[in-house]
């Protein structure tokens, strides 16, 4: 895991942060200065956002070490465009910088306020379990972080975010984009290689094993309703994913892994996920986790050159969800 220790994902995003601003108007965000000096980048709250600022952004959550590809695809033919996402370090990329598992709240006497914070700065806090688990933790005297909500967060929960990553509140980046906005459905389309990643941690498979990862997803059309534009970007991967890993290490644990990570081995798949969102009133909790993870898998396994499939897309649920 030496890489580990040399890779910044809040170094490598500086590069696409300074293009998202510089484009702001091409790419229709809006720009501005927080209470406490932070910047803020609104991709679709007041302002229209896009399809390639949801890119960007994606590369962003990434921190650097991701590709991000909208292009066609024939495997849906009513949803001829897809998002590919692709990483040669895919563990920090995914688990060390995208997933969304800051959870980022309110104290007594402020504003109410809750987002689960994705993206580099989360490698600056380390308030996780998960970084022990992959042994990553970064250094950097700036910070990104991705919001999937319709606006920043408050002057204190700011500084409280500043302070965590111990940086100035200036060198603090945030980025919200709400699920309902175009920029929104595709970052969160774009983590179709991360929900394989973080399925794959919690069956215990060892992360370390894991060298390169690629997934493509079909794009979900936006919707303007909150619970049918969550709907149809959880679809999108659990019903429309397709993932590759390419692991080291025993190929029968790399069959064991493409046996039990695609979404059909959940007890809770076969019905668009707002449906399923709904029977549970709405907690995501009550959910069976092994539901989060892409409808088809391929583990390539290095050492044997042995290639273990499983899971299947299914065109009918993601014509059901995005209508």
């Amino acid at each position: 895991m030496i890489q580990t220790r040399v890779l910044s994902v809040n170094a490598g995003v500086q590069s696409l942060v300074a293009d998202l601003k510089q484009r702001a108007r091409e790419l229709k965000v809006a720009i501005s200065t927080g209470a406490a000096g932070e910047t803020v980048i609104d991709a679709g709250a007041a302002v229209p956002g896009s399809l390639e600022a949801g890119r960007i952004i994606t590369e962003i959550c990434l921190g650097g070490y991701g590709s991000v590809v909208i292009g066609s695809s024939e495997r849906l033919p009513r949803w001829p465009f897809a998002l590919t996402v692709r990483s040669s370090n895919p563990v920090i990329a995914c688990m060390g910088s995208q997933y969304a598992g800051w959870q980022l709240t309110n104290e007594p006497g402020e504003p109410d306020y809750f987002s689960m914070g994705s993206g580099p700065a989360r490698a600056l806090a380390g308030k996780e379990a998960l970084f022990k688990d992959i042994t990553y933790a970064d250094q950097s005297d700036t910070a990104t972080l991705v919001l999937e909500a319709g606006s920043p967060p408050p002057e204190a929960l700011v500084r409280r975010i500043a302070d965590d990553c111990d940086i100035a509140p200036e060198k603090l980046t945030i980025i919200f984009t709400p699920t309902q906005s175009l920029a929104g459905s595709v970052q969160i389309v774009g983590r179709v290689v991360e929900v394989a990643l973080h399925k794959a941690h919690e069956l215990h498979f060892d992360m370390s094993q894991i060298v390169e990862g690629m997934g493509t997803a079909p794009l979900a059309p936006p919707h303007p309703d909150f619970l049918t534009a969550m709907g149809r970007t959880n679809d999108a991967v659990i019903y429309g994913g397709r993932v590759t890993l390419h692991v080291t290490g025993p190929a029968d644990a790399a069959r064991a892994l493409a046996e039990r990570l695609p979404s059909s081995t959940s007890e809770d798949y076969g019905k668009p996920f707002k449906e399923i969102f709904s029977r549970y009133d709405g907690d995501f909790y009550k959910i069976d986790g092994m539901l989060f993870s892409p409808a088809a898998v391929q583990v390539v396994a290095l050492e044997s050159g042995e290639t273990f499939s499983a899971g299947a897309v299914n065109p009918d649920l993601i014509d059901a969800s995005f209508g």
